[in-house]
């Protein structure tokens, strides 16, 4: 049998083997600066219609601050999980979140769409490096139990996505965008509990080469081109849930607006209503994920959501919530379920896979912001949700992913 993808790894590298049990309070910890993390990126989306407004912006110019966002959010990550594979970094995450501290204290300042754009990419530069860091040291503390631990970690962004366009609604809109500022304090609070999770990571967790813990983890073998192959598909995937997610979180308090007559502080709540579902629908992807296993989980999440995608455009405004809590609820089960099997096609790769992944979900999420802003400005805000229902039908795809359990039972004789 051909060499596993993982055995091509220089044996330089080095990686954190997983904890014996389960080290909630680590995972906890995480989660709960993914929020703090999540919460502050979010209130920028939040915020598309106060800049519009004060700066007189189009949609284009608005899918521009989007793209700057979660580009320099996307690009990084997969070189922050690349080096810190190779030479973990235990305070990274406490300087990650530092830089969303800058951004979020220029932001409140910014008088000109220049320094906005510089704003948001230092909040893109924060989240490059606090993901994929953060999801590695949740699987070495996850205790073996993968999906749990992912998804719980995963939860705290998702409920900070939430938290913050209710925060801007309450706060900076109604008190303006100097009141940014006091966000920051939240990102002083990361700082504090990250550098306590540094100290664990640096003092629990021994290194050991990537090809030991591949071997250790019973990692899947699979040839280099069947794992490319894998990796394509769960990236359609990825690109098929975030360009639509996407189009949601940038724009849906403008769609509720134009499409119901309401006014902002209304359409936010909505807002919030379907960042809500989404924290809870990564919430349930975990355990799911665990029980029913990767593809399955893939199969329900996204193509089993496009009923309800097609249906959006269509519905009166009590549906139109129904809705979207269905949909945030399935879409978001996805995602764990994505990077545990990510993870398992390349063992002891943990940091490059979230890195890439996380920054794979920004930086479509970005691309697809933009996209639809531009698509916005030419025809309607309501097209755009018609155009876009029709994502989810790329789940199709999951049928490719080979499987997992099969590829690994075939692998223990030749291990043997």
């Amino acid at each position: 049998m051909q060499k596993a993808v993982a055995d091509t790894a220089d044996a330089a590298d080095i990686v954190m083997p997983p904890a014996p049990v389960t080290v909630m309070p680590v995972i906890i910890a995480l989660s709960f600066c993914h929020m703090l993390n999540d919460m502050m990126q979010s209130m920028i989306s939040a915020l598309y219609p106060m800049f519009k407004r004060d700066f007189n912006l189009d949609y284009t110019q608005i899918g521009l601050i989007a793209l700057t966002f979660q580009l320099t959010a996307a690009l990084l990550q997969p070189a922050v999980g690349m080096a810190t594979d190779k030479k973990p970094m235990p305070f990274s995450l406490a300087v990650g979140m530092g830089s969303t501290l800058i951004g979020l204290l220029m932001l409140s300042v910014a008088h000109n769409y220049s320094l906005i754009l510089v704003s948001a990419a230092l909040v893109g530069v924060g989240s490059s490096v606090f993901h994929p860091e953060s999801s590695r040291v949740a699987r070495a503390a996850s205790g073996g139990r993968y999906g749990m631990a992912q998804s719980l970690f995963q939860v705290g962004g998702n409920a900070g996505s939430a938290i913050g366009p209710l925060l801007a609604s309450v706060v900076v809109i109604a008190r303006g965008q100097s009141s940014v500022a006091w966000f920051s304090f939240a990102a002083l609070v990361g700082m504090l509990i990250l550098t306590r999770v540094g100290y664990w990571y640096r003092t629990n967790m021994p290194m050991t080469p990537v090809r030991a813990r591949a071997q250790a983890a019973g990692g899947v073998v699979l040839t280099r081109g069947r794992v490319v192959f894998a990796i394509t598909i769960l990236a359609a995937l990825t690109f098929s849930k975030n360009v639509y997610t996407a189009s949601l979180g940038s724009y849906l308090t403008f769609y509720l607006i134009d499409r119901f007559g309401m006014t902002l502080p209304d359409a936010q709540i909505h807002l919030f209503v379907f960042m809500a579902a989404v924290a809870a629908g990564t919430l349930l992807g975990g355990p799911m994920t665990d029980r029913v296993g990767r593809k399955a989980t893939m199969w329900i999440s996204i193509l089993g959501v496009l009923p309800f995608t097609v249906a959006l455009p269509y519905a009166n405004l009590f549906f139109t919530d129904a809705l979207l809590v269905i949909i945030g609820l399935l879409m978001a089960s996805a995602f764990p379920a994505i990077m545990v099997y990510a993870q398992e096609l390349v063992p002891g790769r943990v940091g490059m896979i979230a890195g890439i992944f996380f920054g794979f979900a920004f930086g479509l999420g970005g691309v697809g912001a933009a996209a639809m802003g531009r698509i916005a400005d030419a025809t309607s805000i309501s097209y755009v949700y018609t155009i876009a229902s029709f994502l989810p039908v790329i789940g199709l795809l999951t049928a490719l992913l080979p499987n997992l359990a099969t590829a690994r039972h075939e692998a223990g004789p030749a291990r043997r």
